[in-house]
């Protein structure tokens, strides 16, 4: 199946080497480009894309409003809204507006593509330094200086019962998970295959029965799966 992508951002060079990333990826077909919020929206209408690729500082309609309108219309497309800056209100703001996925600019081509395919299959998609972010904001304790108690394993199961389905290794991938690590450094972490990490992953979140890596940190944080200190991604 093709996926037919739309690209929205106002300088041309940045779509430009969007194509250039995108072009060995034989099931991604770019239907058309879009130079501000405005047009995003009405070629999001005319082109009928699967997924639009959408930058947050725009002309005449920002990303995040064109988002907002875009997904509010009838069976519409995803939208991962590709930015610069990994500023906390613009990813509030867009997750939101109904945004799919936040990316920075600095992805590689490999983790973008991987983006849009898992985007159009329903997941949810966040860049491993947003994911980190989130998770601190969502999981803060509720005192700086009284850090939040870990629940003891029977309380952790009741309150999350897809726990107690997870293997041990599914644990330690929550646990990477949690620390914000993306499927590359999980994969490294525990000398695996990146597909045979994103296989865990996948499981993971399947039988906790969430729909991105983000929510399933967050359990992981709430039922004291993580460390004490996060991982750093491997070197």
């Amino acid at each position: 199946m093709t996926i037919r992508l739309l690209l929205a951002d106002d300088h041309s060079a940045v779509r430009a080497g969007l194509r250039v990333l995108l072009d060995d990826a034989d099931d991604i077909e770019i239907v058309g480009e879009a130079g501000n919020g405005v047009e995003a929206v009405e070629l999001a209408e005319v082109l009928r894309p699967d997924v639009v690729l959408m930058d947050v500082q725009m002309p005449r309609m920002t990303g995040v409003e064109a988002t907002s309108a875009i997904v509010s219309g009838d069976d519409p497309p995803r939208v991962i809204v590709l930015t610069t800056f990994a500023i906390d209100q613009y990813v509030d703001e867009a997750l939101a507006a109904g945004a799919s996925a936040f990316l920075l600019k600095t992805v590689s081509s490999g983790a973008l593509v991987d983006a849009i395919r898992r985007v159009h299959d329903g997941e949810a998609v966040l860049a491993p330094e947003v994911t980190r972010r989130v998770i601190d904001r969502l999981t803060a304790a509720p005192s700086a200086h009284q850090p939040a108690a870990r629940e003891p394993l029977a309380a952790q199961t009741a309150r999350f019962p897809g726990l107690d389905d997870l293997t041990p290794r599914e644990r330690e991938v929550l646990a990477l998970v949690g620390d914000g690590l993306s499927n590359a450094d999980v994969a490294k972490s525990l000398v695996l295959s990146e597909a045979t990490a994103r296989t865990h992953v996948s499981r993971v979140l399947a039988k906790l029965g969430v729909a991105s890596r983000v929510q399933a940190a967050i359990i992981a944080h709430r039922a004291g799966v993580v460390r004490d200190s996060p991982a750093q991604p491997p070197a």
